[in-house]
């Protein structure tokens, strides 16, 4: 995966606003940065946001960053993230910036680039990026040569449109009965209104941003509240966005919940029954459940492991020319209809199975019979790669040995805390907790923190 770069994480900056890296200043020096490596004449870099309080602060700074530059700015004010992927085509973008922190909290914040084409930057680019803005770039003199920073109108209400028309084609969901949970977040007004043109009743929950209640107990992370309206509400599927909706975690019609390994397994294994799924083969991540594999196989599928990150699925599909890849967390991308993981795309494509086979949510998923899984995070002093932890390594060696194809183990540090991560799968839940206790035993003796 590359050189990792200092500013730049799995997913853009990332911090807490007004502090580093995530202040005025920085999102100046980004603007330029981004319009010194994208910037083109006639082309505007094209600016979404999500609902926290420092979204217009740091859309204000960015701009001036841009047109400091001479590059144009256009303003969409609050869109979903897959949303810039999807306007930069329609809008002659020359690159794309998203402010949003997605799932974190309101006091975080953070800046990721698509380029013009609506793909993500892989960290070589990234790192050029990052270098741009700490040395800095000369910008042109005179005031004739500023851009200039110009809103797009009516932003949710036209990107509705657009989505209905490029989305929605054939969907009827007339008598359809839908829940969202926007997560008071980028989502709050375009999925129920999509939905809702497309014929659902839909209930709308936490649509009501302002700037601090952003994922606040409520959206992907707290899908309890999903569950219990779209049994009372009598709902054909509940739907929960994180903070700018490039993801979606969903329950069928009893309430009960599907993550992304499931969403993927229902949409890919219908493609794959109508022959549109490129080379019978879906991505998946490292952490994704082994059961994805087997329901595949035994369609006559195939499932290719990418690392951990939607960026890092999307090169796996790029590289592969496919077009169905995913994460567990929830992000589905579906390249027939656009470049990064699209939440509402995500229910959209679920609605579209569910009236074509005649088949509820709970239904469907039954094609997919998920592993037990335990996920383990300890805290460490140090990162000494495994590899040179004999006792570590032995251990895991002799317990994958003894799982064989029964199960597997995942072990590796954590990107951004001082923490090693342990995943254990396997068919029988009573031997989650005793292999996870044999892995972690010459660890913690080893490397754990007091």
């Amino acid at each position: 995966m590359g050189v990792q770069s200092r500013l730049f994480g799995t997913d853009g900056i990332r911090g807490r606003a007004n502090e580093g890296p995530l202040t005025p200043e920085m999102a100046v020096a980004f603007g330029r940065a981004v319009a010194a490596k994208f910037g083109q004449p006639n082309q505007p870099v094209v600016i979404g946001r999500d609902t926290r309080l420092s979204g217009p602060m740091l859309e204000q700074a960015v701009a001036a960053g841009v047109a400091a530059m001479g590059v144009d700015v256009l303003l969409t004010g609050v869109l979903p993230t897959p949303a810039i992927a999807f306007l930069l085509r329609k809008l002659h973008g020359c690159a794309g910036v998203v402010i949003s922190a997605s799932h974190n909290p309101f006091e975080d914040n953070g800046l990721k680039i698509f380029q013009g084409d609506g793909l993500k930057c892989d960290d070589a680019l990234e790192l050029q990026i990052e270098g741009l803005m700490l040395n800095g770039v000369p910008r042109p003199p005179g005031v004739a040569k500023i851009g200039r920073i110009e809103i797009w109108p009516n932003g949710t209400e036209r990107y509705a449109q657009l989505a209905v028309k490029a989305y929605g084609e054939g969907l009827d969901l007339h008598g359809s009965r839908v829940v969202v949970d926007a997560g008071n977040g980028a989502a709050y007004g375009t999925t129920p209104m999509v939905l809702g043109r497309l014929g659902a009743e839909v209930l709308a929950m936490n649509v009501e941003p302002d700037g601090v209640n952003i994922n606040a107990g409520c959206g992907s992370t707290h899908p309890q509240w999903i569950q219990k309206a779209t049994r009372n509400f009598g709902a054909r599927i509940g739907l929960a966005h994180d903070g700018d909706a490039d993801r979606v975690i969903c329950c069928d019609e009893t309430g009960s919940l599907l993550d992304g390994d499931e969403m993927l397994a229902v949409i890919g294994l219908d493609m794959l029954k109508r022959g549109k799924l490129a080379k019978n083969t879906i991505v998946a991540t490292v952490m994704s459940n082994l059961g994805l594999d087997e329901c595949f196989a035994a369609a006559g599928g195939k499932v290719l492991r990418a690392g951990v990150g939607d960026r890092y699925v999307l090169e796996m599909m790029l590289a592969n020319d496919l077009n169905v890849g995913g994460e567990q967390s929830g992000h589905v991308i579906l390249r027939d209809y656009n470049t990064t993981g699209d939440g509402l795309v995500t229910a959209l494509e679920l609605l579209r199975i569910m009236q074509t086979t005649g088949q509820p949510l709970s239904q469907l998923r039954l094609g997919m019979k998920k592993y037990p899984q335990l996920l383990v995070n300890l805290n460490v002093r140090e990162r000494i790669p495994l590899e040179q932890l004999p006792e570590v390594t032995e251990t895991v060696n002799a317990v994958e040995k003894e799982l064989g194809s029964t199960g597997r183990i995942l072990l590796r540090y954590s990107g951004t805390e001082l923490k090693i991560r342990l995943l254990v799968e396997t068919r029988d839940e009573a031997l989650l907790q005793p292999v996870a206790d044999r892995v972690l035993a010459p660890i913690r003796k080893r490397l754990a923190a007091d």
